[in-house]
């Protein structure tokens, strides 16, 4: 009999060059998941990725600390227990300007990829 779950105990690393922890535990780099990514991030104080319009939905759960969003023009700070979701092909940045490390998952539908993230260069 064929097992009905798929136990993650070892998620792939994403290499970064900008101090951001990312362990992706589902999704095109762990499994091949083209549905969805789940991933669990660290971002160090003074993180901040460009621009971007990502063809996925991004859901984020924000577990410690804070982290910023621009939207369009608005600006949006979660703190740990708030979450967002932002709609495809939005404009978006994520940073975190603050003092203290940010912890948070996030899930994007369909599953993130460099080629549908759409950053700002």
């Amino acid at each position: 009999m064929s097992k009905k779950y798929t136990l993650q105990k070892t998620p792939f690393i994403v290499p970064t060059d900008d101090g951001k922890h990312i362990a992706e535990h589902f999704g095109l780099a762990t499994d091949g998941n083209q549905n969805i990514s789940i991933a669990h991030m660290v971002a160090p104080p003074g993180w901040s990725e460009p621009f971007q319009t990502p063809e996925f939905a991004e859901y984020t759960l924000v577990v410690r600390g804070r982290k910023q969003f621009i939207i369009d023009d608005e600006t949006i700070v979660l703190k740990a227990g708030e979450s967002i979701m932002v709609d495809g092909h939005t404009r978006v940045q994520y940073s975190n300007p603050f003092d203290e490390e940010c912890e948070y998952v996030s899930i994007c539908l369909p599953a993130f990829s460099i080629t549908a993230v759409h950053r700002e260069s």
